[in-house]
């Protein structure tokens, strides 16, 4: 079989840099993603299951349990913005290159039919 590590021409191949706007994009989203599990999945944990429940010490934000509210909303929120902020400022449109020709285009649909 033909293995990249020991063919040569491979590693002359240049990266599409489609591939590396739209890895990297991946990997960013992955990270918020890991970052928001380790915070909410522990802190929803510690603190909205405690040991004693106790009515005089059970406090609210907004009307909602503050474990909730610092564990689920207000990362929520947080992604919420950073996504806004990723997809219009950080996210990149890549060239896919020329259009095909209209010839090229028509003797697909022929064939396809």
């Amino acid at each position: 079989m033909n293995d990249p590590e020991n063919n040569p021409e491979s590693a002359n191949i240049p990266w599409d840099p489609v591939f590396l706007d739209s890895r990297r994009e991946g990997l960013v989203i992955l990270l918020l993603w890991v970052v928001a599990l380790l915070w909410a999945v522990p802190y929803c944990y510690l603190n909205g299951f405690p040991e004693t429940f106790d009515e005089k010490e059970f406090s609210t934000v907004w009307g909602i349990p503050s474990w909730l509210f610092w564990g689920i909303a207000v990362p929520w929120l947080i992604a919420n913005l950073f996504t806004l902020w990723f997809c219009f400022f950080y996210m990149k449109d890549g060239d896919l290159g020329e259009d095909a020709p209209v010839e090229a285009e028509e003797a697909a649909a022929e064939v396809n039919a």
